[in-house]
């Protein structure tokens, strides 16, 4: 898809939980709109702007890490509080906050250059955009289990360990950034039950409702009717 003259890039952000198939269905909507998909990017800039390493930005990031990885990035922060005190409390919030402001400067650059953003509050932080189409990904709980096994070739038991592990982690993030429960339909211009509906089908309709968001926003007026369509298998 090629933005022609005062037509704007298409912008999607997705909010997915466990098993809902975020991982396939982000990168497949960035192919077929012909934008970034800014997962990886997000890290990589903030990295570059802030100073900090990748792993540092991805301490502080919404992305799900291991149980290992948790426990070490909570060993050090509690080693570097324990040797600088209320200071370097402060210095950890302050690098917070500065990871923060970098990522939400980096996706609303992307309201112009379009793209794919996974997570990271964006249905919060690209609120304003009026060509922006903020999608939901879930399903029940059992369904989503199935599906990331099926996914990822793995058992009931370590799907179940991860779930519970990744679902808090993302519902978190955003009550803790932005005050708000990430799985708000109020929030979103489409919530999909992945799991009633195929990963490709997923695929085309964002694609089809983010068309029809930059055709509405390049056409005339920004559209105020806000979020409220709710896709799944048992209700229309």
């Amino acid at each position: 898809m090629t933005a022609g003259p005062g037509r704007r890039r298409p912008v999607v952000t997705l909010a997915a939980l466990y098993g809902a198939g975020g991982s396939v269905v982000g990168p497949k909507v960035a192919e077929r709109l012909d934008v970034p998909l800014l997962d990886r990017a997000i890290t990589e800039r903030v990295a570059e702007r802030t100073g900090l390493t990748k792993d540092a930005v991805a301490d502080i990031d919404d992305q799900p890490r291991s149980a290992a990885q948790r426990l070490m990035a909570s060993l050090g922060r509690s080693t570097t509080v324990s040797g600088g005190g209320a200071g370097s409390v402060e210095r950890l919030d302050m690098q917070e906050r500065a990871v923060r402001a970098r990522i939400e400067e980096f996706l609303a650059r992307s309201s112009v250059s379009g793209g794919v953003a996974i997570g990271r509050g964006g249905m919060v932080i690209l609120r304003s955009v009026p060509w922006a189409l903020h999608v939901h990904l879930g399903g029940p709980l059992e369904a989503r289990l199935r599906q990331r096994m099926s996914l990822e070739d793995i058992d009931h038991d370590t799907a179940q360990r991860r779930q519970r592990v990744e679902d808090r982690t993302r519902i978190e993030y955003v009550q803790r950034a932005y005050g708000v429960d990430g799985t708000d339909p109020e929030l979103y211009h489409l919530m999909i039950d992945s799991t009633a509906v195929s990963l490709d089908t997923c695929v085309d309709l964002i694609v089809a409702a983010s068309q029809a968001r930059v055709a509405a926003a390049s056409a005339g007026p920004p559209d105020t009717s806000g979020p409220g369509c709710t896709t799944s298998g048992r209700r229309a």
